[in-house]
């Protein structure tokens, strides 16, 4: 993934640790910005607010459902 691509940090983070993670807290959404781990949430919505509320509208920031492996999506 190229350096200058959004969220590659916080995406890199992810991939990093996410074996580790899903030991302690698989399905459970992890709020990642820039470097710093702010937390686990146990839904979406939880942690999508506590990272509007740390880090603001304009600031990117990562919620990511942990999961040992990329679930596979099919839509029709």
């Amino acid at each position: 993934m190229p350096k200058h691509a959004k969220l590659g940090t916080e995406l890199a983070i992810f991939e990093k640790y996410r074996k580790d993670w899903s030991r302690d807290h698989t399905g459970e959404y992890v709020l990642i910005h820039q470097n710093e781990v702010a937390g686990f949430h146990a839904d979406y919505a939880s942690a999508l607010r506590k990272g509007l509320e740390l880090f603001g509208v304009k600031s990117d920031f990562l919620v990511k459902q942990v999961n040992a492996e990329e679930p596979i999506l099919v839509i029709y």
